[in-house]
């Protein structure tokens, strides 16, 4: 149902996911590529995944969810940047999308 529009935005996630290192990244999407390929008038998109190495933290039941992590899973480079850190992707009801690198954030526990 939503493959199509995350292949769409592949290129910018992976933009996103590289910019995280610095600071938490994020971006608006257009509501209509989710509404269009959606039977419902008005979708409900949001998720929160938290991923550990490549792995889902907490398995979500969210399709958009389900679908994007297939989308970036297929692609290599999306791929090895999600096995070498540690991320949390948001979309909320605005369809604003928000990349977090938690990997630094540990990382600077660790050492305090």
């Amino acid at each position: 149902m939503y493959t199509n529009t995350w292949k769409k935005y592949l290129p910018l996630i992976r933009l996103l996911l590289k910019r995280s290192a610095v600071a938490e990244q994020q971006v608006t999407l257009n509501s209509i590529d989710f509404v269009k390929d959606n039977r419902l008038r008005k979708p409900v998109c949001t998720f929160n995944i938290e991923l550990n190495s490549g792995r889902f933290i907490k398995p979500t039941q969210s399709a958009p969810a389900k679908e994007l992590m297939e989308v970036l899973l297929e692609d290599e480079i999306a791929k090895n940047l999600l096995k070498q850190n540690n991320y949390v992707i948001g979309l909320n009801n605005n369809f604003i999308l928000s990349v977090r690198n938690s990997t630094i954030r540990m990382e600077q526990a660790e050492a305090v």
